[in-house]
């Protein structure tokens, strides 16, 4: 059984080999690759590109190192035609080496395509969400070997409120914010500082890796435009550079909607600048919406947060309801719902927030946690049941548990795709960058073509406030006798008698 293979764009070729000092989070993709026998690749299409430079000196130099890497040859056969009718619109030279990159994806030569190019995420995306979890920026490919490898020693951060006044100016996050806003110290000493403004704030090794800035605004004194009296604005919305990718993005992204859902709000927005690709297409995601641009050319982007029933309209699945209304969901009558029970072990990967508190000092600080709590997930189990109705309800069950809670209900996922791996390679494949599972863990399922894995792709959309004990779901018939041993169907009075154990800041 081999390691996982990485094909790398050239725009992360060209930030390990550059002449300019090699930023950290490449450093750290190459070796961790190194450390654990995963093996780096190149593309031929890859070389094709740096061809086409037209500095001499440059293009010299690149050639020479990319021999460095072993190279991924191109398909003989395949053709302009056929990329883009699979892959999408080929406009430029550089889109068909995009194209060329997924083929090599696709047909599982390469597991994993690293790139810092927002375009050929979406491209991916756009063939399947499974597909799209293939391919990840450089600080999520980081983030996926240390879980994958060095899950035992991995300690990430949760985000955390702080007061501004508690942050060290001198952090190295704050070195890109005064290179982005000019006269920054200035509004964050008078704005931050001294009215002690709330943040939310994701520390890793002891400085700042991800910020964020939140204001009330009420309506008429606010650069919002959707209608509303209680507006949230997020002033700061930034991740450090070596930091930047999708899992920290969402785990701040999470905290803001859950945060604006539960107090009511009305209106969440923050402001961004064109460049920042990530970010936008992050809270495109999500439902935001970009309405206007300020005077200085940033962008604003605006979500409303309702509170009524979430109906769905015509020409939309269940799924893209719940996720462009996140953490709204649909549910009731055309709303399938599933308890699925899980084992404590495999609990506090995928939902480290709900750890008894006292656990954490195994972790090395109470404010820390292990990287599961984003918001798209997979869970990885052999039940028979057959899910296919994206939007589904997943209604989580921990098993009898060391620590609490146990034997409740705890959890409640929206269902996005079920996909079947049968070997570990095609499950490292399947899981993709949303998954927080050792490669111990993966190898021991032992996913084989007469015994395979189901690989559940899932929205992390609430938790129960208090979790629904065994003992009340029995006494409203959601369980009959013994808690289920596999995924179980919800009738749709089931499915309302866990919910109506929540609060979820919308109606149901």
């Amino acid at each position: 059984m081999s390691a996982p293979r990485f094909l790398i764009d050239t725009n992360v070729f060209i930030g390990l080999e550059d002449h300019a000092e090699v930023a950290p989070h490449f450093a750290s993709l190459q070796q961790l690759a190194g450390r654990h026998g995963v093996e780096i690749f190149v593309h031929e299409a890859a070389i094709d590109d740096i061809r086409r430079d037209k500095d001499e000196t440059r293009r010299r130099v690149s050639l020479s190192k990319i021999k460095k890497f072993p190279v991924i040859g191109k398909m003989a056969g395949i053709d302009q035609t056929l990329l883009e009718a699979k892959y999408g619109r080929i406009r430029r030279p550089n889109d068909l080496v995009d194209a060329t990159l997924l083929h090599a994806l696709d047909i599982g030569v390469a597991d994993f395509l690293v790139t810092e190019d927002q375009g050929l995420h979406e491209r991916a995306e756009r063939i399947s969400s499974t597909f799209g979890a293939r391919v990840l920026y450089v600080a999520d490919a980081v983030s996926f070997l240390r879980t994958t490898y060095e899950a035992v020693a991995v300690v990430l951060p949760a985000v955390v409120e702080m007061e501004a006044n508690t942050i060290s100016q001198d952090d190295p996050i704050f070195v890109s914010l005064r290179g982005d806003y000019p006269g920054f110290d200035d509004w964050w000493r008078e704005k931050c500082i001294k009215p002690m403004r709330k943040c939310w704030v994701v520390m890793d090794e002891g400085n700042v890796a991800g910020l964020l800035v939140r204001k009330d605004e009420k309506s008429g004194d606010t650069d919002a435009t959707l209608p509303g009296q209680k507006i949230l604005k997020i002033c700061t919305f930034k991740v450090r550079t070596e930091s930047r990718g999708v899992k920290l993005g969402e785990l701040l992204l999470k905290q803001v909607l859950w945060h604006a859902q539960s107090n009511n709000h009305d209106v969440v927005y923050l402001t961004t600048f064109p460049g920042q690709q990530t970010l936008m297409a992050l809270l495109e995601y999500y439902g935001f919406r970009h309405t206007h641009d300020n005077s200085n050319g940033e962008k604003v982007y605006e979500k409303a947060i309702g509170r009524d029933r979430l109906l769905r309209p015509d020409g939309i699945s269940l799924f893209d309801l719940a996720r462009e209304n996140y953490p709204r969901f649909a549910t009731g009558d055309g709303v399938a719902a599933y308890a699925i029970p899980i084992q404590e072990e495999f609990h506090e990967i995928l939902f480290p927030e709900l750890m008894n508190r006292k656990q954490f000092s195994l972790f090395g600080d109470t404010g820390f946690q292990r990287p599961g709590n984003t918001i798209r997930k997979v869970y990885l189990c052999r039940a028979p049941a057959q899910l296919s109705q994206p939007g589904a309800l997943l209604f989580f069950y921990k098993g009898k548990s060391e620590s609490q809670p146990s034997q409740a209900i705890t959890t409640v996922g929206v269902f996005e795709e079920m996909k079947l791996a049968h070997s570990t390679e095609e499950l490292r494949r399947l899981a993709g960058g949303r998954s927080v599972y050792s490669d111990t863990q993966l190898r021991n399922l032992a996913a084989t073509q007469n015994r395979p894995v189901k690989v559940i792709n899932f929205l992390l959309a609430a938790h129960l406030e208090p979790p629904m004990q065994l003992a009340a779901l029995k006494s409203s018939s959601v369980f009959a006798g013994h808690p289920p041993q596999s995924i179980k169907n919800l009738l749709p009075a089931q499915q309302m008698s866990v919910l109506g154990q929540g609060a979820f800041g919308f109606a149901i």
